[in-house]
Order: C-alpha cells, then sequence, then structure tokens
C-alpha cells in the first residue's frame, strides 16, 4: 500500500512538472502587416498580417480600415513547427484611398491587445 502510494504520488508530481513546462512557455507573439504588392491608390491589392512565433495558442487577429473592423478577413488555420510556437495569417482584398489607415489588432493570451499599421509607402 505504502508502494502504491509513493508511486502515485512520484506520478502526480511528473505531471505537475511537465504541466508547469508547457504553460510556462509562454512567447509574445511577432507581428508583420504588409500587402501582396506594392501600394497604388485606388488598385485592388491585399493586407496580411502574419503572426509568428507565439505560444500558447490562445490568440486573436483582427483586420480593421479607419478603425472599423473588417469583418469579411480570411483567415487561415492554426499551425505550428517543432518548437511548438504557432502561426496565423488574416488578410483581406483592399482598394487604398486618400487617407486610408489600415492596421491589424492582435490579442495574446490574456495580454491587451495590440495595434500593428500598414505602412504603405505610397
Amino acid at each position: 500500500m505504502v508502494v502504491t502510494n509513493m508511486r502515485l504520488l512520484a506520478i502526480s508530481a511528473i505531471l505537475l512538472a511537465v504541466c508547469w513546462m508547457v504553460d510556462s512557455k509562454f512567447s509574445s507573439p511577432k507581428v508583420q502587416v504588409y500587402s501582396h504588392k506594392p501600394a497604388r491608390l485606388g488598385e485592388q491589392n491585399t493586407v496580411i498580417c502574419h503572426v509568428s512565433e507565439f505560444h500558447p495558442p490562445d490568440i486573436n487577429i483582427q483586420l480593421f480600415k479607419n478603425g472599423v473592423e473588417i469583418r469579411e478577413a480570411i483567415q487561415t488555420d492554426l499551425s505550428f513547427k517543432k518548437n511548438w510556437h504557432f502561426h496565423l495569417t488574416k488578410h483581406v482584398d483592399i482598394i487604398p484611398a486618400e487617407g486610408d489607415k489600415y492596421f491589424c489588432k492582435v490579442i495574446h493570451g490574456t495580454e491587451h491587445g495590440k495595434d500593428y499599421d500598414w505602412e504603405p509607402n505610397m
């Protein structure tokens, strides 16, 4: 009976240590906002928000035009690399006009959201 309790205690300690190691592996996302082609006013393009190198996978990505969320933006499936760092992309077709401001908002885990502007360099 004592051996069984010791085994149970040892197994519990190992499981707890593994869970702690996985949960403690928090990596903030790397965010890139860019367009498919060089930006030109009045010409169709695609704004892309690529988020990578984050863990855990609990993340929310939104694309905005002039402060209004673009609901028709398309998101890829969540993927990961061998090191359990995840990556995800969201994009939308646009026709930029003078004064338009596009940005990507990323909320990772319990962190507050952060905005990342698209710099069209027109």
